[in-house]
């Protein structure tokens, strides 16, 4: 899975379609992120000394990795992302529409 705990998404399906937002965890296991604001529901919670008050809490579920797209930071536009592999050996992601590079997977091999 190419998408990485802090990256900024799009959500293309469900309830939360078109909203922008930054991912807070990544289950590559299970193929499901968690995305700020999307997806909440509600957690009722019963009085104990962890929680005095008791009530319900509000809390992000994971959605499965395929409704979103990340958005790049060059263009700014969702998009899918791809893998360019450097000839010193290193692995970045890239932008499909623009080809910026969205950040490195692998470093560089250090020749000896």
């Amino acid at each position: 899975m190419l998408i990485r705990s802090g990256d900024l998404v799009e959500v293309k399906t469900g309830n939360a379609r078109g909203t922008r937002a930054k991912v807070l965890s990544v289950d590559p296991g299970k193929g499901k992120i968690v995305v700020e604001g999307v997806n909440r529901v509600y957690r009722h919670m019963k009085r104990s000394q962890k929680n005095p008050q008791g009530g319900r809490l509000s809390k992000e579920m994971p959605i499965n990795a395929s409704n979103v797209l990340v958005v790049c930071a060059a263009c700014s536009k969702a998009t899918r992302i791809g893998i360019r592999l450097a000839e010193n050996g290193g692995k970045s992601r890239v932008c499909k529409k623009c080809g910026g590079e969205m950040g490195v997977l692998r470093a560089a091999k250090t020749g000896s």
